[in-house]
């Protein structure tokens, strides 16, 4: 074969195989807003105790793909490094998502559909939207989703610090979004 002939082919085959390879990556999406882009008010907290709590506390749609072979369950956190004055805040803990389960509908999170709730930062066990005090910018909120090789049938009411102890050794890959939210 002439230089030109294999000099293509090794190219298309390179192409091909980093083509295929980012196509199975674990994957996770909103329909709601892209990857480090602003989210609606809509998801935003609504507390009354809390004044900057002017959502409606809706939970976003997502959706992932290509979970890894082995997976049993998968876990979601949602959190905010710079809650807190940077600190933190988990706005959602949860875990024994069946590994059939392809994503969340809008607000499945907020009434606690298809997982088992763990305890957040504000005491709950479901969604609780985003609530950063005005002037403080657009926070971060990472949505981490998990895979397992842990079956479905952690208990109730772990934190997310506890969930991690338990998920140490049982993991199996993660994937993430980031949303924006400020007032």
């Amino acid at each position: 074969m002439n230089k030109r002939l294999k000099w293509a082919l090794w190219s298309a085959m390179m192409f091909y195989g980093a083509q295929a390879s980012a196509n199975t990556l674990f994957n996770l999406q909103s329909p709601a807003f892209a990857d480090n882009a602003l989210m609606e008010k809509k998801f935003a907290g609504n507390a009354s105790n809390n004044p900057n709590c002017t959502g409606e506390n809706q939970s976003p749609a997502l959706v992932w793909s290509n979970p890894p072979t082995g997976t049993q369950s998968f876990a979601l956190i949602v959190h905010d490094p710079e809650g807190a004055s940077g600190l933190g805040v988990t706005h959602l803990v949860a875990y024994n998502i069946p590994p059939s389960a392809t994503g969340f509908a809008q607000n499945a999170l907020r009434d606690g559909k298809g997982f088992t709730g763990g305890k957040n930062t504000p005491g709950n066990l479901r969604w609780h939207g985003p609530c950063p005090p005005p002037g403080s910018g657009a926070h971060h909120y990472t949505f981490t989703l998990i895979a397992t090789s842990l079956p479905p049938t952690l208990p109730e009411g772990l934190t997310r610090d506890a969930l991690f102890g338990k998920l140490k050794g049982h993991t199996l890959a993660a994937t993430g979004l980031i949303g924006r939210f400020g007032q």
